[in-house]
């Protein structure tokens, strides 16, 4: 028995020596075929583009920098303000223009009246910058009356030798000193001038003795360059 038993032994020693070299071949033979199969494997993503890759925008980018575009904000604000100042001396220059008086308002500025064609005792309006001048030749009879008046008693008191330069020449603006009316020669209580807007009385020296008027007709600016004429303006 021992005998059989050590032969069984030698020979399982020798079946197992024989094989470990065999069983070796074929594992390393199954690890190159599976990584020969990995290798030659075709994956559908293989080859296909790299979606993570980030766009270049150098072609849009600008090559000067931030210099480039303040520059261009720099132009722009100065080219607005040039056209501004434009227009605004344009405007200015429209508006002097429109302010200055126009050739009929100069050729208005001073009127010359012969005084010869007024009889004593009489009236006369010519228009004078828009606006009616009364022309009256007073008489001995007025000129006293004028001269009798309590002046100092008025609503606007003022002498008479404070309103003519000529006793005989009354010059004044024909326009009511209350509203702006026209007053009517040779009416009302005081034998002078009435307006009939709203019942406003002068006497013969043009001042206001009743109705709302607050003051006299007004005297403008004339003089007597000559005997028999008048310029007024």
């Amino acid at each position: 028995m021992p005998a059989l038993a050590n032969t069984t032994r030698a020979i399982a020693r020798s079946w197992t020596a024989h094989q470990m070299p065999v069983a070796r071949a074929a594992g390393t033979t199954a690890l190159q075929t599976r990584n020969a199969s990995a290798s030659s494997f075709d994956s559908p993503f293989k080859g296909g583009p790299d979606t993570t890759k980030v766009p270049s925008f150098a072609a849009y980018r600008s090559k000067g920098g931030e210099t480039g575009p303040k520059m261009f904000q720099y132009f722009m604000v100065g080219t607005m303000g040039a056209l501004s100042a434009l227009g605004a001396k344009a405007t200015v220059q429209d508006f002097l223009v429109n302010m200055s008086a126009s050739a009929d308002v100069l050729a208005q500025a001073k009127v010359e009246i012969d005084l010869a064609a007024i009889p004593e005792g009489k009236n006369v309006i010519i228009k004078w910058r828009g606006k009616p001048v009364f022309i009256r030749h007073r008489t001995e009879s007025e000129i006293k009356e004028a001269d009798d008046t309590k002046w100092e008693s008025l609503r606007d008191p003022q002498p008479d030798k404070d309103r003519v330069q000529k006793p005989e020449w009354l010059i004044m603006l024909g326009v009511c000193t209350h509203l702006g009316c026209v007053p009517i020669g040779e009416a009302g209580d005081f034998g002078g001038w009435f307006c009939p807007c709203h019942g406003s009385h002068y006497d013969i020296s043009g001042r206001i003795r009743k109705g709302p008027a607050p003051l006299n007709l007004e005297i403008p600016a004339y003089d007597f360059p000559e005997e028999g004429k008048v310029v007024i303006g």
